[in-house]
């Protein structure tokens, strides 16, 4: 296990988000899947939608909200991954969604933003 405390605080993260959206209803696929053109944090079931998850968080609510931290390129990365992703497990006629999970503080507050961005903006 890495001791670099922003690598456990992803994966402790990362966990909380899984609980979470299964808690939703989600059925988790996969979590960290990890392509040439990037990696995205959690693959997902929403009834018939494909979704791709990024989970960010912060420990300092004095920070910038970590939902904010989604920044376009890292939309687009996503976006590329979520491709690679289909194309690799030949997923055609599936309906798509970005979601982002934001953990915030210390006592890990979870806050989802469904369709979060869109793959071609």
């Amino acid at each position: 296990m890495s001791s670099d405390p922003r690598h456990e605080l992803g994966a402790t993260s990362e966990d909380q988000a899984a609980v979470f959206l299964k808690k939703k209803g989600y059925r988790i696929l996969e979590r960290n899947a990890v392509y040439k053109v990037g990696e995205v944090d959690i693959v997902a079931q929403d009834g018939e939608t494909l979704v791709f998850v990024e989970v960010r968080s912060r420990t300092d609510p004095g920070q910038v909200h970590p939902a904010a931290t989604v920044t376009r390129k890292k939309q687009r990365q996503i976006v590329r991954t979520a491709m690679a992703y289909c194309q690799h497990h030949q997923i055609r006629d599936t309906m798509i969604r970005f979601d982002v999970v934001a953990v915030l503080g210390p006592e890990g507050v979870i806050e989802l933003y469904q369709n979060a961005f869109e793959a071609g903006r």
